[in-house]
């Protein structure tokens, strides 16, 4: 074993990745990324101290929700980079840590805290020592497993609010509680079974946080129709999640003679009032962030990765000369477009040049798709659909949402769609939809059948849309709604919306394609047991068990 890695859906045989991970990552950066992390733990130890004694450090609070971001699945690919973050980590811990000596503040300081071993050689080497092997039990290695990846997507979803300035105390304070907790070693499973749930019920702020930073800035989503073709221009095509980075690249772009279209999680960038000023917004481009390396491929012309979503470029992709990361992206070989400075715009002039020598991008499908239905739009036309419930038009709502992946298996998402009754409406967010959105399932009296929210980063819209039909209806609970949610995971921002779920009381989620590997067989009895967790099986027997429970 060089490695042990089993935070996301396609760990290796079920059970985890230990020479190299599927989605990529060599050995040596997944050793990193658990020497960060626990390095992460120790400066979160004096952060929190530090917010306890009134002292504000905003600077270990960025490295602290930046670092655990870079450790989620497809984000970070380059080593040195991890370097580069451990290193400072660590020296913004013993800077942290002199000045609540020099404050006299008083505080036992763990071992975890002053970990300091070793340099890069062993780091890159012997990471997966500090990862999660290290707790026997397997119920509480477990526990803290999920923890720890529901505080990564929660990290995610405070970073981007972050950078649109947004941000809530009661957040940070959380996750540097909950990164000190899995250093706990006495902690009984009961004990984290309710940090666990505290994490979901902190992911509801956190996903509320950056609704709010979202529609604040750019405005409420509205219905929209989106293009699939592409012009006659240069084009830039954006992927990942990160709407500031898509608003800079749009206002330099104004004038350049150049088209930006979007790709994957950024397709919903379009349902937002504040983009439809530029006209040369062109469109989406391709689909799931999976079929990136075919599609890049085609598009000719430069690719900027904002957030997750990354593939690593085969040896023989000549993309990756025209591919730029920012922010928490990085990989080897691309280019790098550093961080915004305070009150100006990030500088994308040199992927603007390129764009300029490149030819027009190659069409791959046409058409147009429709999609902006977040719960401020659902809330608009609540008395319409209700209408359609009372009419027996609309019988059941079927929440797909989540993410796609890669393997053949994923296919079951698209025939479950093609499937439901026609009386049955779609309610998504993330990429899970990729598998069927475009696919013609009609509407019901004006209302589709299929209603996308938008991003992963957009998941609070569903609970908002579960809690108006709630209302709508006048049932007691959510878990009395005619909903059925079909959930599709593949990493840990995935998890954090679970958690949130389950902390709002939902119950009978389904989760696939396959249950984590990271949840030991003690844990996942808990979660059936207390919240009716399920897994998928085929389509027909999946379609009449769960819509014969959404009657009941």
């Amino acid at each position: 074993m060089s490695m042990f890695c089993f935070q996301c859906q396609e760990a290796a045989r079920g059970t985890g990745c230990e020479i190299r991970g599927v989605c990529g990552k060599t050995g040596e950066v997944s050793n990193l990324q658990d020497t960060l992390v626990h390095v992460l733990k120790g400066l979160a130890f004096y952060h929190r101290t530090a917010m306890e004694a009134g002292i504000d450090d905003r600077e270990a609070e960025r490295i602290i929700i930046e670092g655990l971001f870079t450790t989620v699945t497809n984000v970070n690919f380059d080593p040195d980079d991890f370097v580069r973050r451990i290193q400072e980590a660590l020296q913004v811990r013993e800077s942290l840590r002199k000045r609540l000596h020099e404050a006299g503040v008083q505080m036992k300081e763990p071992d975890f805290a002053r970990w300091h071993e070793g340099g890069p050689a062993d780091w890159k080497r012997e990471g997966y020592k500090l990862g999660p092997r290290r707790t026997e039990d397997p119920d509480v290695r477990s526990l803290k497993e999920l923890l720890l990846y529901g505080l990564k997507g929660m990290a995610a979803y405070t970073h981007h609010a972050a950078v649109l300035g947004y941000r809530d105390e009661r957040i940070i304070s959380f996750i540097d509680e909950a990164l000190i907790a899995t250093e706990d070693t006495t902690r009984s499973a009961g004990e984290l079974i309710d940090l666990v749930m505290e994490c979901g019920r902190t992911g509801v702020l956190a996903m509320e946080l950056l609704d709010k930073a979202n529609t604040s800035t750019y405005g409420n989503p509205e219905v929209s129709t989106v293009n699939l073709g592409v012009r006659n221009r240069p084009g830039i095509l954006v992927s990942g999640h990160d709407l500031k980075d898509l608003e800079d690249l749009l206002e330099q772009t104004k004038d350049a003679g150049i088209d930006i279209y979007t790709h994957g999680e950024m397709l919903p960038a379009h349902y937002y009032p504040f983009f439809k000023k530029y006209p040369h917004f062109a469109g989406n481009y391709g689909n799931a962030w999976w079929k990136q390396v075919e599609e890049f491929e085609a598009f000719g012309g430069p690719i900027l990765m904002t957030t997750n979503c990354l593939v690593p470029p085969p040896a023989n992709a000549s993309y990756l000369s025209r591919l730029y990361t920012t922010g928490p992206v990085r990989y080897p070989g691309a280019h790098h477009i550093p961080e915004r400075t305070p009150g100006a715009r990030k500088d994308f002039s040199r992927l603007i040049e390129h764009a300029k020598t490149c030819p027009p991008p190659a069409q791959l499908e046409e058409g147009t798709i429709v999609g902006g239905f977040a719960h401020h739009q659902v809330a608009a036309v609540a008395e319409k659909v209700l209408e359609a419930i009372k009419a027996g038009k609309i019988t059941r709502f079927v929440v797909m949402a989540g993410c796609d992946g890669r393997f053949p298996s994923r296919a079951y998402y698209t025939e479950f769609a093609q499937r439901l009754p026609r009386d049955t409406v779609i309610l998504t967010a993330g990429c899970a939809k990729y598998r069927y959105h475009k696919l013609p399932l009609g509407e019901i009296d004006g209302i589709p059948r299929i209603l996308d929210a938008g991003q992963c980063n957009d998941s609070y819209s569903l609970i908002k849309t579960a809690l108006t039909l709630k209302e709508a209806l006048g049932v007691a609970s959510v878990n009395d709604l005619p909903i059925v949610y079909n959930i599709a995971w593949y990493e840990q921002k995935a998890v954090i919306v679970l958690l949130a779920l389950l902390a709002l009381g939902v119950k009978r989620i389904h989760l696939g394609p396959t249950l984590p590997a990271f949840l030991s067989e003690g844990v996942r009895d808990v979660l059936i047991r207390e919240f009716e967790i399920g897994t998928i099986d085929t389509v027909g027997d999946d379609l009449d068990r769960m819509l014969a429970a959404a009657m009941a």
